[in-house]
C-alpha cells in the first residue's frame, strides 16, 4: 500500500510538472503579426475665457485685476495677523478641445486645420492651437484574432513592415509590454 501511494505522487507529479513548469518558464507573450502601421496628430485647441477666483492679495496671478479686498485672519497661520483676501479677474488660456488626424504609413503624418474663432487674440472668445502631439501605432494581432495597438518612436515605427511577424510580451493580467516588442 506504501508503494502504491509513492507511484500515485509520482504519476501526480510526472503530470503536473509539465504543464506547471510550461506556465513559469515557458516563453512569455503571443505570436503576433503587424496588420497595419498607422500615425495620429493631436492639436490642442484653446479659448480665451474671462475667470474669477479669490485668493491672498499679495499671491495673486500675473495680469488679474482686482474686483474686491477684504481684511480676515489665515487659517493656516502663514501671515500673522489679518491679511487682505482679494476676489479677482482675469483673462487665462483654457483648452477647449482637441483636433485629431490620422493616416497609414502611405501617407505623411499631417497637422489637423480646425477652424477657430476669427476674433483678435486678447479678447476674451478668442482661440489658438496649443500643444501638439504625433502618435506613431503598431497594430497587431494573433492567430485568433485578438488586437493591440502599440506606439512607437518614429524610428521604431519605420523599421517595421506590414506582414512582420512578432512576438508580443503579455503579462499574467493579460496587458501587452510593448517596450518588448520583438
Amino acid at each position: 500500500m506504501p508503494r502504491l501511494r509513492v507511484i500515485v505522487a509520482a504519476l501526480l507529479a510526472v503530470g503536473t510538472l509539465p504543464p506547471l513548469a510550461w506556465w513559469l518558464l515557458g516563453p512569455r507573450g503571443e505570436a503576433v503579426e503587424l496588420v497595419a502601421r498607422q500615425w495620429r496628430t493631436e492639436l490642442e485647441v484653446e479659448r480665451l475665457r474671462q475667470e474669477s477666483g479669490t485668493d491672498w492679495c499679495d499671491e495673486l496671478p500675473p495680469g488679474a485685476t482686482v474686483l474686491s479686498r477684504r481684511r480676515m485672519n489665515d487659517p493656516s497661520g502663514q501671515r500673522p495677523g489679518e491679511a487682505e483676501r482679494c476676489q479677482y479677474s482675469l483673462l487665462a488660456w483654457r483648452l477647449l478641445w482637441v483636433a485629431h488626424r490620422e493616416g497609414r504609413v502611405s501617407s505623411a503624418p499631417q497637422w489637423p486645420q480646425p477652424p477657430l474663432s476669427p476674433l483678435p487674440v486678447g479678447e476674451p472668445g478668442a482661440e489658438r492651437t496649443g500643444h501638439r502631439a504625433v502618435f506613431y501605432e503598431l497594430l497587431l494581432r494573433n492567430r485568433s484574432g485578438q488586437t493591440w495597438t502599440c506606439r512607437a518612436d518614429a524610428a521604431r515605427w519605420q523599421a517595421y513592415r506590414e506582414g512582420q511577424r512578432l512576438r508580443l510580451p503579455i503579462d499574467r493580467w493579460g496587458v501587452a509590454h510593448c517596450g518588448d516588442l520583438s
